[in-house]
């Protein structure tokens, strides 16, 4: 198993289908494919964003990567320091996943849900330090501090519980726990779209001070394109459990290549008065992940579809060095994009 010199994670041929059970004995009809041979790669230090329609994969794809959901089939190749090697996490044992999860961690969406209301803040951040073995006691309440200082919060926040505090801070002892044991890998699963406007900024500006800090690497997951646009090196664009577009963030937006990639830039809005954008409204609804359209995914609502969109499934590949796409068309089209500040 080999992965690019420094690239932290490589995914190939990532999938997740669901069971679709029916009748009395609970046969199997159907598979919902969630997600559907997913290709990605991020290197050392930085965030990749990752957007589309609710629905569409993208957390279920973050949570498969960590292996909180098993994984039907695909390569997941980290760059593991504790284990000194390149592993793949989809198929490594228990005691070796125990071990990979000091490095990679998780940033929910909710921050009300995710943080256990019967627990002070110190127990919260500090329990994945008990459960890892890494520190007890005294040791255990001095990291718990750095951590709250950290992540702007004060040390005598330690013995509150959850519901004391804001939904912005609850966020901050979110990112608190997922800092507890030096990850290098955090997977952030729409980690503001919870929050007021104004406390999304301040969390967003926190994320990337605390990634230069401590080294870290993002999966940032969001269908907010402008949160995206804010703090991210690189952008995958899912559509019904399948990337559409990857390229880094100025070229995606600027450039997009791919119509559907086209349709969620033409809903950005723009801060410039003299600028006016014309907003592309899709036909039709997104299609079942059940009984996904044969061909392209996307060719029933493409309004540049042509016969072999609905006859042959399009391959993802580079039409310009750092540019992948998986669309038929994608280097003759004349696509628009937005303008970048």
């Amino acid at each position: 198993m080999t992965i690019q010199d420094g690239v932290l994670l490589s995914v190939k041929g990532l999938k997740k289908y669901f069971p679709v059970r029916r009748g009395v004995f609970r046969r199997i009809v159907g598979w919902v494919k969630a997600v559907d041979d997913v290709d990605l790669f991020i290197p050392e230090g930085e965030t990749l964003g990752l957007v589309g329609e609710s629905g569409c994969g993208k957390s279920t794809c973050g949570r498969t990567i960590l292996r909180l959901i098993e994984p039907t089939a695909g390569e997941i190749l980290f760059r593991s320091q504790r284990l000194g090697q390149v592993v793949d996490i989809a198929k490594v044992g228990k005691n070796e996943l125990k071990l990979l999860r000091r490095e990679m961690q998780i940033i929910f969406q909710d921050p009300y849900s995710s943080l256990n209301p019967r627990m002070t803040v110190g127990d919260i951040i500090g329990e994945p330090l008990i459960v890892h073995q890494v520190a007890r006691g005294k040791e255990k309440e001095n990291r718990v501090k750095e951590l709250l200082e950290a992540v702007g919060l004060k040390p005598e926040h330690m013995q509150r519980y959850p519901h004391e505090f804001s939904g912005g801070q609850r966020q901050r002892i979110g990112i608190a726990r997922a800092l507890a044991l030096d990850p290098q890998l955090i997977i952030c699963d729409e980690p503001v779209s919870a929050l007021d406007v104004s406390i999304q900024a301040q969390v967003l500006n926190l994320l990337e001070g605390l990634q230069e800090e401590f080294h870290l690497t993002y999966l940032f997951i969001a269908h907010d394109l402008s949160v995206v646009k804010h703090i991210s090196d690189r952008v995958a664009v899912m559509y019904l459990g399948k990337i559409v577009e990857l390229a880094e963030t100025e070229e995606l937006f600027t450039h997009p290549i791919h119509p559907y990639t086209e349709a969620l830039l033409s809903a950005v809005p723009v801060p410039d008065p003299d600028y006016k954008s014309e907003r592309i409204i899709l036909q039709g609804d997104v299609p079942s992940p059940v009984n996904p359209p044969s061909g392209c995914y996307f060719h029933p609502r493409c309004p540049y579809a042509k016969p072999v969109c609905s006859e042959e499934p399009p391959t993802f590949q580079d039409y310009d060095g750092k540019h992948f796409a998986a669309c038929h068309f994608a280097g003759e089209l004349s696509l628009r994009g937005v303008k970048m500040k």
